[in-house]
């Protein structure tokens, strides 16, 4: 199904939200949260997207390969982490909520602004990959 050509107002109205969620965090960082999040969701759609677009960025393939592993690759920063560790915690609610130690953590990097960003990079994704894959989207299929 091309949700597109069923509900443009709906996908209209998501790609409006997609593009002012993130805004007070990089590029790169937002690729990852949202590369991240739909490897926790099995959307290769959305992988297969960001992973393009995180590419575009220059010099992040090693990043890209390590990131399902991000815990054990020296590879990314302090912040990244932080901003990881809260991406799978809030990806994965409902396994035990986010603790007040892992926002404590990420306010050691982020402003508030930026912690809700976070947030709302992660909950357009996951919306993005649940359309997806209630949809039969797969990678390719809008190239």
């Amino acid at each position: 199904m091309n949700h597109r050509n069923v509900a443009p107002e709906f996908y209209q109205a998501m790609a409006s939200m997609d593009q002012v969620s993130g805004r007070t965090l990089g590029t790169v960082l937002k690729e990852l949260i949202k590369i991240r999040v739909s490897q926790i969701n099995g959307c290769a759609f959305c992988i297969d997207m960001h992973a393009k677009d995180l590419l575009k960025q220059g010099n992040q393939e090693n990043r890209l390969l390590l990131l399902s592993v991000w815990h054990d690759a020296p590879c990314f920063t302090a912040e990244e982490r932080a901003a990881l560790q809260l991406t799978e915690h809030l990806a994965q609610i409902t396994n035990q909520g986010v603790p007040q130690h892992i926002y404590d953590h990420a306010r050691m990097y982020f402003e508030e602004k930026q912690i809700l960003d976070i947030i709302l990079v992660v909950n357009m994704i996951s919306g993005w990959n649940r359309i997806s894959i209630g949809t039969g989207m797969y990678p390719g299929c809008f190239d």
